[in-house]
């Protein structure tokens, strides 16, 4: 029974810090009514809140009426900090974030591709240590590290099963590690399931219903959420549309050890590699003229430039990337019937890409299945906040206990 009792705590003091995360400025008067809880029952967890430094009280609520006015309550957001890694291909952004998600501080570590696992991370880690001393955040603050990695987490969600080629071994148990280095907790994501929470994170919108979210940055990967929580499927792996075979025979090497996959045509690296392979005053005549023809200044922008102007070369490269994109995005909508479809990454900042990718995908989809396909309206914003914002979600969702 008492187990039982604390489980209720916990649960009510979850339902209160995420009410005031989503809300803003919430009266005690207001919680009660929207959680469905007591007058009684909120007046002590606000006030257990409120001894903590979790909560601050903001002031009266306006009202015309007498008697005594109701005092709003937010969250304290400087009362509590979570660290981040985001390991990715060549570089890792450390930061430190607050409850509210702004960052506090970053900084980028360049990393070379296929870095040793042990000693990177131990840099790493003693990196983290340096930027909070030099930014003065007091230990006793910190609530624990996310750690968001390219690639995919081994079932126990403490190890690094593959990372793609970012470290060179696989089955690393880089929480052990990183909390043996910095003696905190730690919590594990994939970066793209990381990215997806952060968009639902910064939102502060209801979070019912399902989002497809979307990211095409070095490679192509994905994520669902439920309900505002990322699904991982049951071997950890769910939503990796990057790694859906469309080249059955003599596709190009992925990254994940297959051939042929979706990331391999539609990635923004694919369509520049592509763009380099066949560059000729001829073939690609606007993109020769755009890049003085020189493969190195190939950029998948100005491969979206020269397809736009209708250079036929680069056109074909684009349509074949965005026709698999559209393709694989179709399957999603049929299966899973998604409330939304969320794009996130450099290339959805050109209007041409965006634009045809978007028509492209509801091509052919009866009116029952028009799912709004959107670029993030947080995009590009989420990369030094993703790994610390996995951290404060846990934290707030525990009823702002640690890790």
């Amino acid at each position: 029974m008492q187990k039982d009792n604390l489980g209720l705590r916990s649960k009510n003091r979850a339902s209160v810090l995420l009410t005031l995360h989503r809300c803003g400025e919430v009266s005690r008067k207001q919680l009660s009514n929207l959680l469905h809880l007591t007058p009684a029952a909120i007046t002590k967890i606000t006030s257990e809140l409120l001894s903590e430094g979790l909560v601050k009280e903001c002031g009266a609520v306006q009202s015309d009426g007498a008697g005594r006015r109701e005092i709003r309550l937010a969250i304290q957001s400087d009362s509590r900090v979570a660290l981040g890694i985001s390991l990715g291909l060549g570089s890792a952004i450390l930061s430190a974030v607050g409850l509210d998600g702004d960052v506090l501080c970053s900084e980028v570590v360049p990393l070379p591709v296929r870095a040793s696992a042990e000693p990177t991370v131990e840099q790493l880690a003693d990196c983290l240590l340096a930027l909070i001393d030099t930014n003065s955040i007091p230990r006793e603050r910190i609530v624990g590290v996310g750690v968001a990695v390219r690639g995919m987490i081994g079932s126990d969600g403490r190890t690094v099963k593959s990372s793609f080629d970012t470290l060179d071994t696989e089955d690393f148990p880089i929480c052990d590690r990183l909390e043996a280095r910095l003696n905190l907790p730690v919590l594990l994501s994939n970066n793209v399931r990381a990215l997806a929470l952060s968009q639902l994170f910064c939102s502060r919108e209801p979070q019912s219903g399902s989002m497809f979210f979307v990211h095409c940055g070095t490679g192509v990967g994905a994520a669902l959420t439920l309900n505002g929580a990322v699904q991982t499927g049951s071997r950890g792996q769910c939503a990796e549309i990057g790694h859906i075979p469309v080249v059955r025979r003599g596709g190009k090497p992925c990254h994940c050890g297959k051939c042929g996959c979706l990331e391999t045509v539609s990635s923004p690296t694919a369509i520049r590699e592509a763009a380099q392979a066949t560059l000729s005053p001829i073939g690609t005549p606007q993109l020769w003229k755009l890049t003085d023809g020189k493969r190195a200044a190939v950029t998948t922008e100005l491969v979206l430039d020269a397809a736009k102007t209708g250079d036929l070369g680069a056109c074909t490269i684009i349509d074949r990337a965005i026709g698999a994109l559209s393709s694989a995005l179709q399957h999603v909508i049929y299966l899973i019937d998604p409330k939304e479809i969320v794009l996130y990454g450099p290339i959805f900042e050109h209007p041409y890409y965006l634009a045809r990718l978007s028509a492209e995908t509801n091509i052919g989809v009866d009116a029952a299945h028009i799912v709004p396909v959107k670029k993030s309206r947080f995009n590009n914003q989420l990369e030094p906040k993703a790994a610390a914002l996995s951290a404060i979600a846990k934290f707030l969702e525990n009823g702002g206990a640690s890790l």
